[in-house]
């Protein structure tokens, strides 16, 4: 009685298959190299200018906030909020921070001496 042992086929790392037979990468799939958006900022930008009469596009967005609270839709009032205190806050949330002449002497002679402390450690 003669054996035959039969190989199980394997894949090489540039086979396109995964171990299951389907999927991985295909010849000429996804997006070309250099290829660009079908939309661009400056286009929507554009194409509002044009619709809107030169109105910018914050004035638009004030509009369309008033209009909500005008109406009292709620859900769209709080989403305007939101939208706008995200982008406010940033420049209202300053802090100050000054200094006296005193208080800039003590820091300076505090680092002065911390830094001949510092300077003064062996190094054995």
């Amino acid at each position: 009685m003669e054996k035959t042992m039969k190989t199980k086929e394997t894949k090489t790392p540039k086979d396109p298959e995964n171990k299951n037979g389907h999927g991985g990468a295909r010849k000429n799939a996804g997006r070309p190299k250099g290829s660009r958006d079908q939309i661009s900022i400056a286009g929507l930008l554009n194409t509002l200018d044009a619709k809107t009469n030169g109105k910018n596009y914050e004035e638009l967005l004030i509009d369309d906030f008033l209009e909500a609270r005008t109406n009292k839709d709620t859900q769209t009032t709080l989403k305007y909020h939101t939208l706008i205190l995200n982008k406010v806050m940033n420049s209202l949330a300053k802090i100050e921070v000054t200094d006296t002449k005193d208080l800039i002497e003590q820091k300076q002679a505090a680092f002065a001496e911390a830094l001949a402390k510092l300077t003064a450690i062996k190094t054995d």
